[in-house]
């Protein structure tokens, strides 16, 4: 049975280091916030805050490790990166599923098959286009999700990646995860209308300072010269 059932609203409890909210404690009251409002999943990075949140949740937890090099292959790396938050509690990995070389000359396959054998847990492989979800069902992927679409090269969209999500729900044989810039709840019923079998959400719930950032932008100019009551 599938550890993300259709339909589920996974909710990624990641901070930013330097942002208020950067600690493994509160990422884990984010957790349980979410659960409370219905979340079936959550994404967490780094095996402090995996453990964190695995205390107060028995919601799957989709672990990952962001190591090395921002700009190239840092979601869960290597097969090493993927051990401490597995022992952490973390009950799937995602790892960087582009077709980009991985920083320890591995192949996709190589990681993915200790991860198997080794770790025992399903993997989601983060994606950027349909070749790579189809290169990384094949290297044997359980889920592949849109998470890196616009973050490879040539810009990042505004809104969430429909058309991905629909090419990758007709291409591949395994579960569709919808990621990035879903933001409001037309989003995620566009990208579920395309096909996705799971949807995650960060910056939307669990960033206040990124909410704030994009409220306050659509806020006037001339706000200050009316009249409040």
């Amino acid at each position: 049975m599938t550890l993300l059932p259709p339909g589920s609203l996974v909710v990624s409890c990641q901070s930013i280091p330097g942002d208020p909210f950067d600690s493994a404690e509160l990422m884990a009251l984010m957790a349980r916030a979410a659960e409370l409002g219905g979340a079936g999943a959550i994404r967490a990075n780094g095996a402090e805050h995996v453990a964190a949140i695995r205390a107060v949740t028995a919601l799957p937890i989709i672990g990952i490790n962001k190591l090395g090099d921002p700009s190239g292959v840092f979601i869960t790396p290597t097969f090493e990166s993927a051990v401490d938050v597995v022992g952490a509690g973390a009950d799937l990995i995602a790892l960087d599923g582009t077709l980009r070389p991985r920083p320890d000359g591995q192949s996709l396959r190589r990681q993915i098959e200790r991860i198997h054998q080794e770790l025992g847990v399903p993997i989601l492989a983060d994606v950027d286009s349909v070749d790579a979800g189809l290169a990384a069902r094949d290297a044997g992927a359980d889920y592949v999700a849109t998470t890196l679409s616009g973050y490879t090269g040539g810009g990042t969209p505004t809104g969430p990646d429909v058309d991905l999500v629909r090419r990758l729900a007709a291409a591949v044989d395994c579960p569709v995860v919808a990621e990035g810039r879903i933001r409001t709840p037309e989003h995620v019923r566009a990208v579920c209308d395309a096909g996705a079998h799971a949807v995650v959400v960060g910056s939307a719930i669990t960033n206040p300072t990124h909410i704030t950032t994009r409220l306050a932008s659509a806020t006037s100019p001339n706000w200050s010269t009316r009249s409040r009551p």
